[in-house]
């Protein structure tokens, strides 16, 4: 596996650049191009990403003429590239040659040209020309003087219920279960009169009558997960035949794909993903941080790479919003402080025409006398001052859980309450973390998780016996565990776990049984015994060695515990049975950090603030600070800010420094 080094010494630093999409405009805007690339101090350029239509113009017939122009004009000028497989949006000609290759709905809807996306990713034709346009790819360029990564597709993966889907399925169920007995038996075909006798009766989770099989619908989800690493595997070994370049794919978090984010960050030589904040202000800077944490950690730790952020928006709802001056440097700094080895942007230019005619670019509509480029170019001066700590890591102490399963689980029909709802949780925990000021890694429950001094599970919906006892074992050697409601209700099958919740080894951690969940009404908000208040969701539980903290006061719970503490081997087990309000769950999260001796990466600071530490190898750390607020801040002690070259005292409001640590 090649890895993002090959990339940073390429580039001479980190990356700053992206999507650049030349086919759209003449020559004058071009030469303007050169200049204006120059001035914003771009070093990297992805290109062709939604060039099918222009590389292969008819079935077998390629035309790399116009693309070798663009690679030699941004070589010449200095710029490397991140050619990608235009395979996210097949052609005109190849839908009317493999109409069978279109997605269908779940209801059975045929779809038609005319957007991205528009291919069944288990079609055979479609399987084929991707790998051959991306074999021809590597072939010409593979060893081109500007190539510098390859970017395989375009965020994976439209899901589709056709019948080339169905086959496949079958396929992946055959590996999965063996047999039709073990496929019935995980599935719990009795009820409803289910039973398969005959793979050919086994379809994907089409529009059907009420709930889904929630068994069928959770390996539904597993298998599309397989099948598009499959069909990024095709392209990049497709590729490699012909390159040593590394080799990655966009990933966009944090729930737009229907991926398991853990095996796609195994495969790919370096993390990449796309990130668009849903919300302004703070909002936003804390989500910037949740993503750029999950992708790290889903990379095991290993520099990668925001391949896209919008330039100037924030996609909030119905609407997009415009970021206030300062945004677009400390949103880039925010994903470079957290392993980011560059930031790149969609897109260069903003389009002129099209369907993403109004999404934001690094040269507006305005062109270059705008705030926007202005604040572009004083972003791209920054990330150039960046080389020092590229290659270097961030280390956390505290560990999120996530698992594709668990999330899955817990998007299947007729479960108890609409608000058990994963991403949410996660975010919800990751919050209180970052207003804490420390920084977090995000793990899967089934790995090695000594390294952390407290583990947060938010949502383990779905939990296996073996996973259990992996976090038995990590409280039971010294860790601190937090595990929040709903919990360990359904093993990897979505069969319940019989006798009480949580999985029986989690349980003996815990020292708790849940007998009962009791969701709340859809306005209802309770007080618990030590004042705190919560929402959504409530549990009858018995203590079975763990310590009552808080205990509930309404209802047929009045007394019983709502939050509870066991100490178990050398460590402790911690259980929250509601959703505490945001600041009451905060104050929780305070006291676990105070308990185990976490505390912020610069203590003293507002929540405005923002923190974190790179380490290099040989012991080398700076440290990135982000005033997200109104006022200056003062550093507890001045440190050289590699921005502007001088000793810091104090970071401006709205400001930004990238501090060298002795």
């Amino acid at each position: 596996m090649t890895t993002i080094r090959h990339l940073t010494d390429q580039l001479g630093g980190l990356a700053f650049g992206g999507d650049y999409n030349p086919e759209q405009w003449d020559e004058p805007v071009w030469k303007e191009d050169d200049e204006l690339m120059r001035r914003a101090r771009v070093n990297l350029a992805t290109v062709g990403v939604f060039s099918w239509s222009l590389l292969e113009p008819e079935p077998g017939r390629y035309d790399f003429a116009w693309l070798d122009a663009h690679l030699e004009r941004l070589h010449a000028g200095g710029i490397a590239v991140d050619l990608a497989t235009p395979t996210a949006s097949p052609p005109p000609w190849f839908t009317l040659v493999h109409p069978d290759a279109l997605p269908v709905t779940p209801e059975g809807t045929r779809l038609t040209h005319g957007s991205r996306d528009t291919y069944c990713l288990a079609a055979p034709a479609y399987r084929a020309a991707a790998r051959r346009v991306a074999g021809a790819l590597a072939e010409r360029y593979g060893h081109h003087p500007a190539l510098a990564l390859w970017h395989v597709h375009n965020e994976y993966a439209t899901l589709c219920w056709c019948e080339h889907t169905a086959a496949a399925f079958r396929n992946w169920l055959r590996a999965r279960h063996g047999s039709l007995d073990a496929l019935n038996e995980a599935w719990g075909t009795t009820f409803w009169s289910q039973r398969y006798t005959s793979w050919e009766q086994v379809l994907p989770p089409r529009a059907t009558q009420w709930h889904k099989n929630p068994g069928q619908a959770l390996d539904f989800r597993r298998f599309w997960s397989d099948e598009a690493l499959a069909a990024y595997r095709e392209q990049r070994d497709a590729i490699r035949a012909h390159s040593d370049r590394p080799v990655t794919t966009n990933l966009m978090l944090p729930h737009y794909q229907n991926l398991d984010l853990w095996a796609f960050g195994r495969e790919v030589d370096m993390v990449a993903i796309d990130h668009y904040p849903d919300a302004p202000g703070l909002d936003a800077a804390a989500d910037t941080a949740f993503a750029a944490d999950r992708a790290r950690s889903f990379g095991g730790g290993r520099p990668w790479l925001l391949m896209e952020q919008g330039t100037s928006t924030v996609y909030a709802g119905d609407r997009v919003l415009g970021k206030e001056p300062g945004e677009i440097l400390r949103h880039t700094l925010g994903h470079i402080a957290r392993g980011s080895e560059g930031a790149l942007f969609f897109q260069w230019r903003q389009s002129r025409a099209g369907a993403e005619q109004w999404h934001s670019a690094m040269v507006p509509h305005a062109g270059p006398d705008s705030r926007i480029f202005r604040e572009v170019t004083a972003a791209g001066e920054a990330v150039a001052r960046l080389g020092e700590p590229a290659g270097s890591t961030v280390t956390a102490r505290i560990a999120v859980l996530h698992d594709s399963d668990a999330w899955w689980a817990l998007e299947s029909d007729g479960l108890p309450s609409a608000e058990l709802a994963y991403h949410p949780a996660l975010r919800r925990a990751h919050r209180a973390l970052w207003d804490a000021g420390v920084t977090v890694d995000f793990a899967h429950p089934s790995t090695d998780l000594t390294s952390y001094q407290l583990v947060i599970a938010p949502a383990l919906f779905l939990l296996s016996d073996a996973t259990a006892d992996n976090l038995r074992r990590y409280v039971r050697d010294g860790g601190t565990l937090l595990v929040q409601h709903a919990s360990g209700m359904v093993d990897e099958r979505l069969h319940a776990h019989l006798g009480g919740y949580p999985a029986a080894p989690l349980r003996q951690a815990l020292g708790i049984r849940v007998e009962e969940h009791r969701p709340l009404g859809q306005d209802e908000r309770i007080e618990l015994s030590d004042g705190s208040h919560a929402t959504a969701w409530s549990e009858a539980l018995h203590t079975e060695g763990a310590q009552t903290l808080a205990a509930y006061t309404h209802g047929m719970l009045s007394g019983s515990p709502a939050l509870t503490r066991h100490r178990f081997g050398s460590g402790q087990g911690w259980y929250l049975s509601t959703r505490l309000d945001d600041t009451d769950y905060a104050a929780l999260i305070a006291r676990l950090l105070d308990e185990t001796g976490v505390g912020p990466e610069l203590p003293g600071m507002p929540q405005s603030v923002e923190a974190v530490t790179r380490r290099a190898p040989d012991g080398r750390r700076w440290q990135i600070v982000l005033n997200h607020g109104s006022q200056t801040v003062s550093l507890p002690e001045p440190a050289h800010d590699l921005i502007t070259g001088a000793t810091a005292h104090r970071v401006p409001a709205g400001g930004c420094a990238v501090l060298r640590l002795a």
